[in-house]
């Protein structure tokens, strides 16, 4: 099994560290992470500036890029094979609901998905990475698991998975969640820069909204580990008649 891993905290990040440490026995491991923090990059791509790629000494090597151009450049030329799955992560943070849209480490697993490789992203809920051996405990566990039922190396799917922060022994069961809401972001936060400028900087992502049982905030509330499976396809399916009414009247006019 070869797997490939990457991040959006950036190759020295200890969540990545944990994560490769905690596979590279059961597979064989590829890094190629960002060079720097690259939080909520999404599925960006650089299109204006050269890449680098660089190795570190530990074999990892990182680009000056976002997480989805280190996955771009490896799938189409810098590997020079195939991995059977894409790993990313461990996050520094949860990524659930609202917030998967943002998250430069679902969009590392999204950019291996759309190359039609099977892909996992790895979350901790909590900040800071207390518990993290667990957390890559776990995520070698599913991996395994996976592995076990001879879902990698076929067709392409996406896990959006997120860890609570605690040790091996209270966390609970892995439950197949929906992605919940939150409510709007909080207001844009300003400041005055040195030269009189006025900065500002991204609010607060907003509350929870919508927690309810079955949501992945809910079972991570419970002590849980949540598992999304994600797509790409953003159409509006439930809505298409509606629509094509307005389409309709649009065409005639």
């Amino acid at each position: 099994m070869k797997i490939l891993i990457s991040n959006d905290d950036g190759y020295q990040a200890p969540g990545i560290l944990a994560l490769y440490d905690a596979l590279k026995d059961v597979a064989e491991v590829e890094v190629i992470a960002p060079e720097h923090n690259n939080s909520a990059k999404s599925n960006a791509l650089t299109l204006n500036a050269p890449l680098y790629v660089h190795r570190s000494s530990n074999g990892f090597r990182y680009v000056n890029g976002t997480p989805a151009d280190c996955m771009h450049i490896a799938l189409t030329g810098l590997l020079g094979y195939r991995p059977d799955l894409v790993v990313s992560g461990i996050n520094n943070g949860a990524n659930m609901g609202d917030d998967t849209i943002y998250s430069g480490t679902v969009g590392a697993a999204m950019e291996g998905y759309l190359f039609g490789v099977p892909a996992i992203a790895f979350s901790q809920v909590e900040r800071n990475w207390a518990h993290l051996d667990a957390a890559a405990r776990k995520a070698r566990e599913l991996v395994l698991q996976m592995a076990q039922q001879n879902l990698i190396g076929s067709s392409a799917w996406l896990l959006n998975v997120n860890i609570p922060s605690l040790p091996y022994e209270q966390l609970g069961h892995v439950k197949l969640c929906r992605l919940g809401r939150r409510h709007v972001a909080e207001p844009v936060i300003t400041q005055q820069s040195p030269r009189g400028e006025t900065m500002y900087w991204i609010g607060a992502a907003g509350p929870i909204k919508d927690d309810a049982e079955g949501t992945d905030f809910h079972a991570t509330t419970q002590g849980h580990i949540s598992i999304t499976p994600l797509k790409v396809d953003l159409t509006d399916h439930d809505h298409l008649g509606y629509w094509a009414q307005t389409a309709a009247k649009l065409s005639a006019a």
